[in-house]
C-alpha cells in the first residue's frame, strides 16, 4: 500500500462506517478516492449530495479550495488516518478553512441542497473573464452533444476553452488537450482549470512535433476553424490515424472548402449542420446569435 492511501476494505469500512451514522443507504454515498492523484474533485461534490473522500497530502488546501469554490454551508465531517478508531469531527466547511491536510484523512461531505445532475450548457457568466468571447450556452450545449464524451477519453480542443471545461467535468479519467497559442486566452484557460477545479486538463501552445510528442493520442478533435486549420489536421491524423473530427466556423468561405479538405485527407462521412438560436432580449424583441456551422467527419 502506497504511503497515505487506502485499502479496498478500508474503503468499505468508512462506507458502511457513514452509511450507519447518517442512516441512509450505501448507495446514496458516492466515494471519491484522489490519495497520490489529482482529480475533479470540486466538480464531483458540486453534483452529488453525500460525498465520501479520501484525500492526502497532496491535497494540503483542499479544504480551502472547497470554500473557495462556494461550499462554505456544506457540513463536513472530517478525521486524519485511515482505521475507523481515529476521531471524527464535525463542522461547516467554512469552519475548516485553515486546516492543513497533511496525511490520510477522510472526509464525508453533505449538502442536501445539491441537485444532482450533469450541468450541460453552463452560462457564460460562470467562466472566467479575459479576451475570449465564449459561445452561446445553448449552442455549446449542441457542441457537446456531438462531441459525445466518455468518462476515459482523451480529446483534443484548439481554441474552444468553454467547450474544454465542459468535456473535463465527463472526461473524469480521461484527458483534456487544450490548444491555446494566444497568451491573454491561455491565461484565461488557466484562470478556468483553476476556478473549476479540473486537473484533467493539459494546456499546449500548439500542435508542432514538440508538443505532439508529450501528449495522449486523442480520439476525436474539436477545431474553431482559424488559417492553421489544414496543418492542425494533418499533424492530428499522424497523431491518430484514425482521428475523428468535429470543425466549427462562422465562415462561410471556410465551409466552401472543407469538403475538398476532408477528401484530400480521407476523412469521411461528412456531416454538415448549422445551429441557430434566437432568444428574447429584454424589450421582448427576438435576438439571433451568431449561426455557426459544425462539420464532423473520421478518417475511414
Amino acid at each position: 500500500m502506497a504511503k497515505g492511501s487506502y485499502t479496498n476494505n478500508q474503503i468499505l469500512e468508512w462506507m458502511g462506517y457513514f452509511s450507519n451514522k447518517q442512516d441512509v443507504s450505501p448507495e446514496k454515498i458516492k466515494i471519491l478516492d484522489i490519495c497520490g492523484k489529482m482529480k475533479n474533485v470540486i466538480p464531483f461534490v458540486e453534483t452529488h449530495k453525500r460525498v465520501l473522500v479520501f484525500a492526502d497530502e497532496l491535497h494540503e488546501d483542499l479544504f480551502y479550495d472547497f470554500w473557495e469554490a462556494g461550499f462554505g454551508e456544506y457540513d463536513i465531517w472530517y478525521g486524519a488516518g485511515t482505521s475507523l478508531a481515529i476521531p471524527i469531527k464535525q463542522a461547516k466547511l467554512k469552519e475548516v478553512i485553515n486546516q492543513k491536510i497533511t496525511g490520510p484523512t477522510v472526509i464525508y461531505i453533505l449538502n442536501e441542497n445539491t441537485r444532482e445532475s450533469y450541468r450541460i450548457g453552463m452560462k457564460n457568466d460562470m467562466f472566467s473573464k479575459g479576451p475570449i468571447k465564449y459561445v452561446g450556452n445553448e449552442i455549446r450545449a449542441v457542441i457537446m452533444s456531438k462531441l459525445a464524451v466518455g468518462s476515459q477519453d482523451t480529446i483534443c480542443l484548439v481554441d474552444a476553452e468553454s467547450i474544454a471545461i465542459e468535456a473535463a467535468f465527463v472526461a473524469v479519467d480521461g484527458t483534456i488537450i487544450c490548444v491555446e497559442n494566444d497568451k491573454g486566452a491561455k491565461e484565461t484557460m488557466e484562470d478556468n482549470v483553476k476556478h473549476f477545479g479540473v486537473h484533467n486538463v493539459k494546456i499546449i501552445p500548439n500542435l508542432d512535433q514538440e508538443c505532439m510528442d508529450i501528449i495522449p493520442e486523442p480520439r476525436l478533435s474539436f477545431i474553431v476553424a482559424n488559417k492553421h486549420l489544414e496543418e492542425d489536421i494533418a499533424r492530428l491524423i499522424k497523431k491518430n490515424p484514425r482521428m475523428q473530427f468535429v470543425i466549427y466556423t462562422l465562415e462561410l468561405d471556410i465551409l466552401a472548402g472543407i469538403k475538398a479538405l476532408f477528401e484530400k485527407y480521407g476523412i469521411g462521412n461528412m456531416e454538415v449542420m448549422q445551429i441557430t438560436v434566437s432568444k428574447t432580449d429584454k424589450n421582448s424583441v427576438f435576438v439571433t446569435q451568431p449561426s455557426p456551422w459544425l462539420i464532423t467527419g473520421e478518417v475511414l
